[in-house]
């Protein structure tokens, strides 16, 4: 069953902790507090690139959203674009299982290949 990715979104806001911002999410995933990392569609190139660097280097799971900034920043109820952010708690969300259900994805068309 897919999960409601702006609910889990706006439910770890909510009721769990998590950092905005681009220096805040890198100093996270090099101290290993971070649990997930997400990003908006339109993160620049390069930045997008270095933050999965360090993500796969920290192994820290990581999602790309089909969300532009601005409506990443109005599914977190802020009123500024948000560029990343990392759930350092989930709280009562789901937002942990968007990475697992990636990975499942991933295994079903590894399987379907062979």
């Amino acid at each position: 069953m897919a999960i409601d990715i702006e609910k889990a979104i706006r439910m770890s806001v909510e009721t769990g902790k998590v950092e905005f911002g681009t220096r805040s999410t890198k100093h996270l995933i090099m101290n290993g507090k971070a649990k997930l990392v997400l990003l908006a569609g339109n993160c620049p190139k390069a930045l997008k690139e270095e933050t999965i660097e360090f993500c796969k280097n920290s192994k820290i799971p990581y999602k790309e959203l089909p969300y532009p900034s601005i409506e990443l920043g109005s599914i977190t109820g802020k009123p500024f674009p948000v560029l990343m952010f990392s759930v350092i708690d989930a709280g009562d969300s789901e937002i942990l299982k968007i990475t697992k259900e990636s990975e499942a994805k991933k295994e079903d068309k590894h399987d379907e290949t062979q």
